[in-house]
């Protein structure tokens, strides 16, 4: 899957986080503002990276403001953001090719 035009999904709200997609130059591109950074920066990435890795995404800008959001949270914003890239909105395979 390619991200095609930036795209966010999220809030600033505490207990969730902000993210926003825009095509990469190549690879994939990770940037995290969190509170928790050294706490819980190593396990945000990580559930960022599988979740691009099961929605085959190898190039793209993932940015992340973080506000205390659990794993389940971190990936439905993930993948949210990288669906509205491209413009899908329709039968989303939730609970399907993206578990």
């Amino acid at each position: 899957m390619e991200i095609m035009k930036p795209a966010m999904a999220g809030t600033m709200e505490s207990s969730d986080c902000q993210v926003t997609v825009e095509p990469g130059k190549g690879s994939v591109e990770f940037y995290l503002v969190s509170s928790v950074i050294n706490q819980y920066g190593n396990q945000i990435k990580k559930v960022v990276m599988e979740t691009l890795q099961a929605l085959q995404v190898k190039d793209g800008i993932i940015k992340i403001v973080d506000k205390g959001a659990l794993d389940c949270t971190i990936k439905a914003r993930v993948e949210g953001a990288v669906y509205r890239s491209l413009n899908q909105v329709e039968n989303l395979p939730w609970g399907g090719t993206i578990r």
